[in-house]
């Protein structure tokens, strides 16, 4: 009875996992195949292995340039969340003070407010600070992330008392226990908060649309959809530079999935009110 129950969820868990598999696949198939073969009727579903699109946008673009805008971007963006998240997190954990609830709610508020309601504000306040077509822009304005300080929050009030108390009895300070002790047991809390602002920082598309102007300065999303226009006759092409784009995110998120999942059910950070 367990034996067939498990198989009905492998045979369920492969069919999801085809289902949401096969968009990369095909972006695949589609950028290695020739522009009469995509037309074909039934389709062609083995890659013809055609590198020839691949290496023609390769050839037409500065990448390099781009995923290193990209790359720099979300690093920059992915170390400033841990900090501000682990600080935050833990002064909503363990220090007492009033409005604690209250602030805790308000950050957890501003998840639930559309970007697209606040971007002329926001607009107008970056133009008066004169950072408009500037990475600070593309990088300041994500320093904070209100599921990062709730995922630390959660995990550091998991942490036994006794850890402070002890570091505290050894002339610790709060900063010196979070940075040596609290921080390095947040594991967990840590790679999950770093991979979801990762690939969300990777993925931005309309901040930066909006904010930058220069190619030299913007990420790979937005030069990406400026050269999807240009070859919009040309599927092949198209596909091609879908797919520089998509490889890289892809790998981390196969690589890290485990992380993620775990962190955001909370099996490893612990859900605590």
């Amino acid at each position: 009875m367990n034996y067939n129950k498990r198989v009905r969820s492998w045979i369920v868990q492969a069919a999801i996992a085809v289902l949401f598999g096969f968009p990369l696949y095909w972006v695949v198939v589609t950028a290695m195949n020739s522009p009469q073969n995509v037309y074909r009727i039934p389709p062609v579903f083995v890659p013809q292995l055609d590198l020839k699109p691949l290496m023609s946008v390769l050839h037409q673009a500065n990448w390099t340039t781009y995923i290193f805008n990209t790359v720099t971007i979300s690093t920059v963006t992915v170390v400033l969340v841990l900090m501000t998240s682990a600080l935050a997190g833990y002064a909503l954990s363990d220090l007492k003070f009033r409005g604690q609830n209250l602030t805790l709610l308000f950050i957890l508020g501003t998840m639930m407010l559309p970007g697209q309601a606040l971007l002329i504000p926001q607009y107008l306040v970056i133009s008066k600070l004169h950072l408009l077509n500037t990475y600070a822009v593309e990088i300041v304005p994500f320093a904070a992330s209100a599921l990062g300080v709730f995922v630390f929050r959660q995990f550091f009030k998991t942490l036994p008392k006794e850890y402070w108390e002890a570091a505290a009895m050894e002339g610790a300070n709060r900063l010196f226990y979070l940075r040596k002790i609290a921080v390095p047991l947040a594991k967990p809390a840590v790679i999950t908060v770093a991979l979801l602002t990762f690939i969300g920082s990777w993925n931005m598309f309309q901040w930066p649309l909006i904010m930058t102007t220069s190619r030299s300065i913007q990420p790979l999303e937005v030069v990406l959809a400026h050269y999807m226009t240009f070859y919009q006759g040309n599927i092949p092409k198209m596909t091609a530079a879908v797919l520089i784009a998509v490889v890289p995110i892809a790998v981390v998120f196969f690589i890290a999935q485990r992380h993620i999942v775990a962190g955001v059910a909370g099996r490893d950070a612990g859900i605590k009110g």
